[in-house]
């Protein structure tokens, strides 16, 4: 398999610690989304979204959209599973996905913050306070969910889920951001389990091969 992604896309990230987690063998192609690369000719026809990631299998089939991704892999390759295997508890872990990938990336990543400073002439600063701002709005509401579930040293349970896949790379990117993570000690201690894990380490950007210094 091929994945084609950027070592700072959060999405990417996502798909890296899933591949890690079933211990699928890929290789790493770079795109440096923040340089265009994406929209450069000859990108057109593999990037068919204009968007990271992408995953290539074996027989030249694309699949694009970073959680439909990992939920193919899940069921493709289905050990260890990254969604429980009762539908309450499969609710939760989407649920908890859902909270990074549909309400806090979404109007924090990069094309969104380029446009507030291209388009719109936000100045750096007011477009660090926005992003700040949706990112603990987001996981303050995350740090609900797990006081109110089955929480144990990962987001649901003792075992790596999708939502774990979910958050890691959202922390990472809000660390660079300088986000106040005060007050969130279930997200953070979820976190500090995750990044213990070899899977994760391997995923996290300084380990791409792209990665930038």
């Amino acid at each position: 398999m091929k994945l084609y992604n950027y070592f700072r896309s959060s999405a990417s990230f996502r798909v890296r610690i899933a591949l890690n987690l079933k211990g699928l063998p890929y290789e790493y192609v770079p795109v440096h989304i923040a340089k265009g690369e994406h929209k450069q000719a000859g990108w057109s026809d593999i990037l068919s979204e204009g968007l990271v990631p992408a995953l290539e299998l074996d027989d030249g089939t694309r699949l694009t959209q970073s959680m439909a991704i990992i939920e193919y892999l899940d069921e493709s390759h289905p050990a260890p599973a990254l969604l429980p295997s009762d539908a309450l508890g499969r609710a939760r872990v989407r649920a908890l996905s859902q909270i990074v990938a549909c309400e806090i990336h979404p109007i924090n990543n990069l094309r969104v913050l380029k446009y507030l400073v291209r388009e719109l002439k936000v100045e750096e600063e007011p477009k660090n306070t926005w992003y700040r701002h949706w990112v603990r709005t987001g996981l303050e509401a995350f740090e609900k969910q797990l006081a109110a579930g089955s929480t144990g040293r990962f987001c649901h349970g003792d075992t790596p889920t999708l939502a774990d896949c979910c958050l890691v790379p959202q922390i990472f990117n809000g660390q660079r951001f300088n986000t106040d993570f005060s007050g969130l000690s279930r997200t953070m201690a979820v976190f500090e389990n995750c990044m213990a894990h070899e899977a994760f380490q391997k995923a996290q950007p300084s380990a791409c091969p792209d990665a930038e210094a």
